[in-house]
């Protein structure tokens, strides 16, 4: 299968189409660590505030629910397209809320994975809530499960104990969404922080792995794996984010300096021992 792009050492690697397809086709070693940014299904004509101007929050067709059914079976596939290519003590990462969390926590256990946590996402700069009519939507849900039940899985402890300013790590992670340097390649519609990316990456994985991404949109998760000396493969259906991605992976190479600098973990761990790749 040809790659849409990468570098000439492989670090990064992009391919075009559905997770469903490309995954089962991907050769190679067992991914060490999948994380997954998926529809969330929340694209209802609904309008959110964005540079304090009301904006729709319709991504595109691929984010409108097709219905519970469907919903749930394109969640069971390319969950267990990932398992398949995950390594025995592999762990895997998901982004959510309340419209397809628990959907994706039900096929998570039907499919014998051990859920260990489920990060909240703490926004610091929310979007408000034009209604009035509920509370402020201020948080993400990403959840953490490793493959399998019975199998130790990697966990940095002692690395996020120090960047927790020497206390344990809880699972409330205060970030802001994504800022402006993020977006200057081009804007994904549900972009990640590096920071959120770099913090899940450094916690459950060694200075070799190899990190798959199937919705990997802008490539977040590819910037951050490279960012930290780790390989990456992403998967999208969709070319105009690849070529966003393609942009970022190209601008690393001359931004890089500036961009650790710029994410909390990053710079406390180069201001303290300058261990970064």
């Amino acid at each position: 299968m040809n790659s849409y792009f990468e570098t000439p050492t492989r670090d990064f690697v992009l391919y075009e189409g559905d997770v469903r397809v490309v995954v089962p086709e991907l050769e190679g070693r067992p991914f060490d660590m999948v994380f997954a940014d998926p529809p969330y299904f929340l694209s209802n004509n609904g309008f959110s505030i964005q540079a304090g101007k009301p904006v729709s929050v319709n991504k595109g067709e691929w984010d409108k629910s097709k219905g519970l059914q469907e919903d749930t079976a394109f969640n069971y596939a390319w969950l267990k397209a990932c398992r398949q290519k995950l390594a025995e003590e592999g762990t895997i990462w998901v982004c959510g809320t309340f419209h397809n969390i628990f959907s994706v926590a039900t096929v998570l256990a039907e499919l014998d994975f051990r859920i260990l946590n489920a990060i909240t996402w703490q926004k610091s700069n929310p979007p408000p809530n034009l209604s009035c009519r509920f509370f402020t939507h201020s948080t993400e849900i990403i959840v953490w499960a490793r493959k399998q039940k019975k199998v130790a899985h990697y966990y940095n402890y002692d690395l996020m104990h120090k960047l927790a300013g020497d206390r344990q790590m809880t699972d409330v992670w205060r970030m802001p969404a994504i800022a402006p340097w993020e977006k200057t390649c081009g804007k994904h519609p549900t972009q990640k922080p590096l920071a959120l990316v770099v913090r899940a990456i450094l916690a459950s994985t060694r200075s070799d792995a190899l990190i798959l991404d199937p919705f990997t949109g802008s490539s977040t998760t590819g910037i951050a794996a490279n960012l930290l000396g780790r390989h990456f493969v992403g998967v999208d259906n969709c070319e105009e984010f690849l070529k966003i991605s393609m942009a970022r992976r190209r601008l690393l190479e001359h931004e890089k300096d500036a961009w650790i600098e710029k994410i909390p973990d990053l710079r406390t761990l180069k201001s303290e021992d300058n261990s970064l790749p």
